[in-house]
């Protein structure tokens, strides 16, 4: 009776203290540390690592074959409806994204002795996540609800839908002014690795700009990471299959990464992508043979064009050499962790033995649906069952060089000089020596350049999850995705000559180039709308 007397009377005399047992919004901002936490979460929480992978499928780049991993397959087909999880999905990611920011920007001035400096850079840190997220949104569903304050519960049932300009309008200026306060790649200690810096707020707003087709800010804001070094050092890294390997993280390429770490925070997405034999488990994923043929030949032709040397029975002889960095291809020489190689048959009936014959192509089997694998993102240094710490790449310095010459050629300014300080620069990394792929031709016409440069990006940067918002922008999604994708030559003689015909596709221009606003969140808030051919 005593100690419920004394509990009560100290219940009376405290109503206003906050519980010492539990973070509240209260007592948590007391130190550094814990604000830097909650700006860790928002970080982790930016993408998530099977988005990256399987958006692939989405794209003319990849085929799902086994499953519907995040509705890929369901989306890909045409059977979609605001119902289809993957949108609410993605929605909910975002939108979770956005409230860790916008909580932290609410509190994080109220925590005791932070140096002004490092508080301003953790802000622009956040501030810069939070147009991340607002620009996924807006580039998949158009018109989306803007803020930039936590909202109340009763706030997020009644609150409508931003234009897309204005969420563009926003995200522009949040970068902008996030740029001009985080530090550079070369002032960031490395122990600090892996965060937002200057260079990726600009090159985000690049890649904003390229979305809205403004050429001429594409230009203007990819020079800034070209010209010079006053915000931040970048290069092409010398091997581009190295790019993508554990011992090179951070190199000079990399100007925007999602974070992981060996053991503690990883994926394993290779186990349904890479070959059986070589320990994965089933193929979920795998790349299209309109992928392959994308990739040019040595001497800068491709293989449809007249004097290629395309040998249509030795198809991947005197290719791209992004293609075997890339993709697995029958006979291809896997190289493994201790350095050795294994071959791969794909081939129905190459294999020498049964424990090779696993990766053959074999219709309603577990090995691959189309006679490819994926090798981009192999982590040699992965643990069972693929589990790997490989940072994955959101923006790398390829990209601004690509967007720097779509921008030029759409403006008409397509040169030499551009062409050798892009393409070409691009290609002679890559392995090219021929004259003919490294050439600029001043004869070309501008039509020809846009397909040169479109076919560029999509070899140099396949299997990375950009495609699908490329040819969302250049509006070809409804002439790519539509009909047949097809596999390697392992199928019926009599069908598509012979190249594995895959489940058609269905791409609906009236209404596919957005998604649906998810139902379940317009069951809770009607005042959303929802896009055009969806229904009301």
């Amino acid at each position: 009776m005593v100690l419920i007397a004394l509990l009560f009377a100290t219940a009376c005399n405290d109503l206003d203290l906050a519980p010492t047992n539990k973070f509240t919004e209260e007592n948590y901002w007391t130190s550094t540390d814990k604000a830097e936490t909650v700006l860790n979460t928002a970080y982790m929480d930016m993408t998530r690592s099977n988005y990256f992978f399987f958006n692939e499928a989405l794209s003319d780049n990849a085929y799902m074959g086994r499953g519907d991993s995040d509705n890929v397959k369901t989306i890909s087909s045409g059977q979609q409806d605001p119902a289809t999880s993957r949108f609410g999905g993605e929605w909910n990611m975002h939108y979770a994204g956005i409230k860790t920011c916008n909580v932290f920007l609410q509190n994080v001035d109220r925590v005791p002795d932070i140096e002004e400096s490092h508080l301003a850079r953790l802000k622009a840190e956040c501030r810069f996540i939070r147009a991340f997220h607002y620009f996924q949104l807006t580039s998949w569903f158009g018109d989306v609800p803007l803020f930039a304050e936590d909202i109340s519960l009763e706030d997020s049932k009644t609150i409508g839908r931003t234009s897309h300009s204005e969420v563009v309008d926003f995200v522009l200026t949040e970068l902008e002014e996030s740029a001009a306060v985080l530090p550079t790649n070369n002032e960031y200690a490395d122990t600090e690795r892996g965060r937002i810096t200057k260079g990726a707020a600009i090159a985000l707003m690049a890649r904003v700009h390229l979305y809205e087709s403004d050429w001429q800010q594409v230009a203007t804001t990819t020079e800034q990471l070209m010209n010079g070094n006053t915000n931040g050092t970048y290069e092409l890294f010398s091997s581009y299959n190295g790019i993508f390997q554990p011992e090179n993280e951070y190199n000079n390429e990399v100007i925007l990464d999602h974070q992981y770490v060996p053991v503690y925070r990883t994926y394993s997405a290779l186990f349904d992508l890479a070959p059986l034999s070589v320990g994965a488990r089933v193929n979920t994923m795998a790349p299209t043979q309109e992928l392959v043929d994308n990739y040019i030949m040595m001497n800068g032709k491709a293989i449809d064009e007249d004097g290629s040397g395309y040998d249509e029975a030795d198809p991947y002889s005197n290719r791209d050499p992004r293609l075997s960095s890339t993709v697995v291809y029958n006979m291809f020489e896997w190289e493994k962790a201790d350095g050795s190689t294994q071959t791969i048959y794909i081939e129905p009936g190459s294999a020498p033995d049964e424990s090779a014959a696993r990766d053959e192509y074999e219709p309603g089997g577990n090995s691959t649906s189309t006679g490819y694998y994926l090798r981009k993102y192999y982590d040699p240094t992965s643990q069972v069952n693929f589990q790997s710490g490989l940072n994955l790449i959101l923006i790398r310095y390829a990209d601004v060089l690509l967007m720097y010459a779509e921008a030029k050629n759409e403006m008409n300014e397509m040169s030499e000089s551009v062409w050798n300080t892009t393409i070409r620069a691009l290609r002679e990394r890559a392995g090219f020596t021929d004259p003919g792929a490294l050439t600029f031709n001043s004869s070309w016409s501008q039509d020809e350049l846009r397909e040169i440069i479109r076919n560029e990006r999509r070899s140099e940067l396949a299997m990375e999850g950009l495609r699908i918002f490329d040819i969302l922008r250049w509006k070809t999604a409804e002439d790519v995705l539509n009909g047949y994708p097809h596999g390697a030559k392992f199928g019926e003689e009599g069908t598509d000559n012979g190249y594995i015909r895959l489940e058609q596709r269905v791409f609906d221009p009236n209404k596919h180039y957005l998604w649906p606003i998810p139902r379940a969140e317009r069951d809770l808030n009607p005042n959303l709308g929802q896009n055009p051919g969806w229904g009301s």
